[in-house]
């Protein structure tokens, strides 16, 4: 049954229904192509027995003609989302052999509703990364080949990289921090999978492996048992294949919770319902702003095609300004290691998670962070305890919070003028290699979501859409920004220019 794979979850969903496969054969053929794939280093932790007694439920209730909207879907759950008696580490070694007692209230709601649980996906540690390269499970290896290699050229070099223990450096990075749902979601190891986005974690992985991604608006789906990262930025959401594979999802994942005091009591639309509509009258903006120095011509000629495929579909493209665009990057890494040192203050060796002794409690907990902590988490620990502390405190962070409400007023003005949506690139590039950026200037790779940081601190919802290949047969993206809790107008204009792109094709099954 391994034709499953190539299926998109909606395709999935409906074969369920109608009975022309089972989930239980849908399961075991995801099952296996997991095992096959364990050298991209996608899932961290497999369940394969808890996948089919799920499924072999799901199948029962099918049987009855019952069942909730995802019933028999398999999915694949990044590992910050805690699921209950299931290891969640955070990809980090500091809770490496933590196992919830309870379960956060996106996934409960996709068990609610059916769905099929395949295992713990991979991403950069507690969420802070543009590569997926900052787990303590080491890094992803994207499903799409370098250019110029052959398909045994990439299963030898992965092979002798994975046999040797070694990086596997030269291959792509699926993007981060959710490279390893996006990685899996483009490798058909997963029909959809969870994610999470504080700066473009969603967005840009989703551009670098050619599937859809949605970051709904702030309050959309509920923080509750999601490990935090930056908890005004921090929001779950799903990948797909499809725009409307992740409509589906949404559907599921979203809804009020009382637990988050940030989730917001708004009734969740029918978000398949808005695949298809037209896109005509609908007013388009084009940022100006996004224009960056060192953008990619490959980058600038997509943009122009998406805007050349809504103008020809019927909307109408209007050049607009959002001038505090250029503080959002700076603004951000301040705002997000501030969120970020004062979350991860618990983890302290006392408690929970890993502890190394020392002989009073200062050097306890310095041993234990030491110990527990990747490179790039005590960066931006350090990083935020700094800009927190009492001396900078107002020239740093209160000062960034002000830019922050000046970057939104920039897109609450814009939406105010008539304006649906804003279509920017999702990404500066296509994908780099392993290694390329990664233990270089870490600001060279934070400016890697400089068009995707502006709509987290903004609180909106971005969803990147698969628009084209690089001349190197690359996947890239394109990202449209909607206003507060109006993800079904994205889901509309979303699938307009998927549709006009055509499929990308998929990655070559090279690993296996």
């Amino acid at each position: 049954m391994s034709h499953i794979t190539d299926l998109t979850l909606a395709e999935i969903r409906d074969g369920l229904k109608a009975k022309s496969f089972t989930s239980a054969e849908a399961t075991k053929a995801y099952l296996d192509a997991i095992e096959k794939a364990r050298g991209l280093n996608a899932y961290v932790l497999e369940t394969p027995e808890q996948a089919l007694a799920m499924a072999a439920k799901a199948d029962a209730r099918l049987a009855k003609g019952e069942g909730g909207p995802l019933e028999g879907v398999p999915l694949g759950i990044k590992d910050l989302f805690a699921t209950e008696g299931v290891r969640t580490t955070a990809c980090s070694h500091i809770i490496d052999n933590f196992v919830p007692t309870y379960e956060s209230t996106v996934t409960s709601q996709l068990w609610r509703d059916g769905a099929v649980m395949l295992g713990k996906i991979n991403n950069d540690e507690f969420a802070m990364g543009s590569s997926n390269e900052t787990s303590a499970f080491g890094p992803v290896v994207s499903p799409w080949l370098p250019p110029n290699w052959s398909a045994e050229q990439g299963r030898e070099k992965l092979a002798t990289a994975r046999a040797n223990g070694r990086t596997p450096n030269g291959f792509l990075v699926p993007g981060g921090s959710s490279g390893g749902s996006a990685a899996a979601v483009a490798a058909r190891l997963c029909p959809g999978a969870t994610g999470t986005d504080t700066g473009g974690s969603i967005r840009q992985p989703a551009a670098f492996t050619g599937i859809a991604g949605i970051k709904p608006t702030y309050g959309r789906c509920s923080r509750w048992g999601i490990v935090a990262f930056a908890s005004s930025l921090d929001q779950a959401g799903p990948f797909g294949q499809t725009v409307r594979d992740c409509a589906i999802m949404l559907k599921s994942m979203a809804g009020h919770d009382p637990k988050d005091t940030t989730s917001m009591d708004l009734a969740v639309p029918d978000y398949e319902a808005a695949i298809g509509k037209s896109v005509k009258g609908k007013v388009i903006g084009i940022p100006k702003e996004y224009r960056v120095d060192g953008m990619s011509a490959e980058i600038d000629a997509l943009w122009q095609k998406g805007i050349d495929w809504l103008r020809d579909a019927g909307a109408e493209i209007r050049e607009i300004s959002l001038p505090h665009t250029k503080y959002a990057l700076p603004a951000y890494y301040i705002v997000a290691p501030a969120e970020c040192s004062s979350n991860l203050a618990r983890y302290d060796g006392v408690r929970y998670g890993e502890r190394v002794a020392g002989r009073e409690i200062t050097e306890l907990y310095e041993k234990t962070r030491a110990a527990g902590f990747g490179a790039e988490v005590k960066r931006r620990i350090l990083i935020g305890t700094y800009v927190l502390s009492a001396g900078y405190y107002d020239a740093y962070y209160v000062r960034a919070q002000k830019i922050r409400t000046l970057i939104k007023r920039d897109f609450e003005l814009a939406y105010a003028d008539g304006v649906d949506a804003i279509l920017t690139p999702a990404t500066p590039s296509p994908a780099f290699g392993i290694g390329e950026k990664a233990g270089a200037d870490p600001v060279e790779m934070y400016l890697n979501d400089v068009f995707t940081v502006t709509v987290n601190m903004a609180g909106l919802p971005g969803i990147a859409v698969p628009a084209g290949l690089s001349s190197e047969g690359l996947p890239l993206g394109l990202q449209l920004i909607g206003r507060a809790f109006d993800e079904e107008t994205l889901f509309t204009i979303g699938h307009a220019i998927e549709q006009a792109a055509g499929s990308l094709g998929k990655p070559q099954n090279w690993w296996a």
